[in-house]
């Protein structure tokens, strides 16, 4: 028997010690000799590597646009199916970043989600959830085996027609859907339909209508754009006009942080009128950005205000920030009043409003601006912000040289989707938030909608795929889902429609086997509105559960 001493680990560390230094040389020999022909290598595979990246690239970018967005908000612990879906938009992305160059800054991803997400510094799935019992560790993500498969898949050969049928076809047949439904299913990364039935049928959108303008909207002005309103005075007279710039997101507000502050104005407005030597004016307001009447058809309604191109607050009474609100009768005249306050706490003495008109003589004193219309555009979808929704249709129509009413608004609308290429047969625009009755939209221009936000040649419409309701989390989806069995909540973003006797649902979803699919369902002649959506919502949680291969 051979007997092997122990010694002890100071005796052995500088016999270690020195073994190492007589290697050390060794290594950095051979690491010299290998160096250029690993560089050779390299050079010689790189070709290769771009020519698949190219050719991978614009389907796999599809997919990691369209498929990143819809986990970005979802912060608190829930079930599995949203660790998968956090994998799947995390494994596009990352190859997307690869094969594509990684243009998601350049295209509009929002800054919320980039810092948050370099605050965090977490990985994988382990912020999706905790195994039960054990608090605080995380829940492993899913293995990826599936997700890279799908992005192997060749576009024609994935889900189904059948398939899908086999599982929408008995729930369309719910009774709450009333006597008239359609719906429309497409693959987000190819823009293949998968499914349909009535989808050129004219239906009322109610506020689904709202993805239309989102995307007219980005389409005429850009993500970048900014709402601005200005101070401007005639030397001439001694009138100081407040000048409204069509935001109706414009506060008066502590705390808003981001948003158009007529505090801010104010200050500006007060210091460089004392620069001048004025501290008393007569005090005007201009709206003549927007043309036509702002009553809505719908009248006197607690879903929003007069629209004008200048209110404050959204013209609300009560202090909210979204939802249904008393508002202001008069909003710019309250706008401008409340203007006049400001000003004279900075020792600045005003008449009582009054509406004019800026002319060309006079100066710019002072402005501030809106977040970027991205933000709006999510702000308008995730709430289903009405003043918002009107407010970016007239927009539309100033920048299309349309008439900034009613009629400009709806027409420009319908323009800037023909200039897209989008079909808009059966689409008839009466306004941009769809609480007119006389709209008309078709499942299929919906999905079409979708679609196009997730194109990679369309990087500007992307907050139209990140505004979209969150499933059980955010908007006016938060407290849908809240029972959800299947696990779609979080998984399901979309814009919600409801009018008297109507119902609709769209938007996109992550499925099972790692798919990005756009759907819209849309339902007329309901009479159990809580039933109706409920059967949209059931809709959607089977898109989520269904491979359909």
């Amino acid at each position: 028997m051979v007997v092997v001493e122990e010694r002890p680990w100071r005796s052995v560390r500088p016999r270690l010690a020195r073994a190492a230094g007589a290697v050390r040389p060794r290594l950095a020999r051979a690491t010299d000799a290998l160096r250029p022909p690993l560089v050779r290598a390299a050079e010689a595979v790189r070709p290769r590597l771009s020519g698949a990246a190219r050719a991978a690239g614009p389907r796999v970018a599809r997919f990691a646009r369209a498929a990143s967005p819809h986990l970005a908000r979802i912060t608190g612990p829930k079930t599995w199916q949203y660790t998968a879906g956090a994998a799947t938009a995390g494994l596009a992305l990352t190859v997307g970043v690869v094969t594509a160059a990684g243009p998601w800054d350049s295209t509009g991803q929002r800054t919320a989600e980039r810092d948050r997400a370099v605050a965090q510094r977490h990985t994988g799935g382990a912020d999706h959830g905790t195994e039960s019992g054990t608090a605080g560790a995380p829940r492993p993500a899913p293995s990826a085996g599936s997700v890279l498969a799908g992005l192997d898949t060749a576009p024609d050969s994935g889900r189904s027609t059948t398939g899908l049928a086999g599982v929408l076809d008995p729930l369309l047949d719910d009774a709450s859907l009333g006597d008239r439904h359609a719906a429309s299913v497409v693959d987000l990364t190819t823009g293949k339909r998968l499914y349909g039935t009535g989808v050129g049928a004219a239906f009322t959108p109610a506020s689904t209508t709202k993805i239309a303008t989102a995307v007219a909207a980005l389409s005429a002005l850009g993500p970048d754009h900014r709402l601005t309103t200005r101070t401007a005075y005639e030397g001439d007279t001694g009138e100081l006009v407040l000048v409204g710039g069509g935001d109706p997101t414009l506060t008066a507000g502590k705390g808003l942080k981001g948003s158009a502050d007529l505090r801010t104005l104010a200050a500006k407005t007060a210091k460089a009128l004392k620069k001048n030597h004025v501290r008393e004016v007569t005090l005007s307001y201009d709206t003549t950005l927007y043309a036509g009447s702002g009553k809505h058809p719908i009248g006197v309604n607690d879903n929003l205000a007069d629209i004008t191109a200048l209110m404050v607050d959204e013209a609300r009474t009560d202090g909210s920030s979204s939802g249904p609100a008393p508002r202001e009768s008069d909003p710019a005249a309250a706008a401008a009043r409340t203007f006049a306050a400001l000003l004279e706490k900075r020792g600045i003495e005003t008449t009582p409003p009054g509406p004019s008109k800026a002319t060309g003589r006079a100066d710019t004193l002072a402005t501030v601006s809106s977040p970027p219309l991205s933000s709006l555009v999510e702000r308008m979808l995730t709430n289903s912000d009405n003043d918002l929704a009107e407010a970016l249709a007239r927009h539309t129509a100033v920048a299309s040289g349309k008439r900034a009413d009613f009629k400009g608004a709806g027409a420009a609308v319908t323009a800037r989707l023909k200039k897209l290429g989008l079909t808009v047969k059966g689409a008839d625009f009466h306004d941009g938030s769809g609480l007119d009755r006389a709209d008309r939209l078709t499942a299929d221009l919906l999905t079409d909608l979708l679609v196009t936000a997730a194109d990679p040649d369309h990087p500007e419409l992307r907050s139209v795929l990140t505004g979209l309701p969150v499933a059980g989390f955010t908007g006016t989806l938060s407290s849908r889902y809240a029972d959800d069995t299947d696990g779609a909540a979080g998984l399901v973003r979309a814009k919600t429609g409801t009018l008297t006797g109507v119902n609709t649902l769209a938007g996109t979803v992550v499925t099972r086997d790692g798919g990005l699919l756009g759907f819209a369902f849309l339902a007329d002649g309901t009479t159990d509105p809580q039933a109706a959506q409920s059967a949209l919502d059931a809709m959607a949680s089977a898109l989520a559960d269904c491979g359909c291969h």
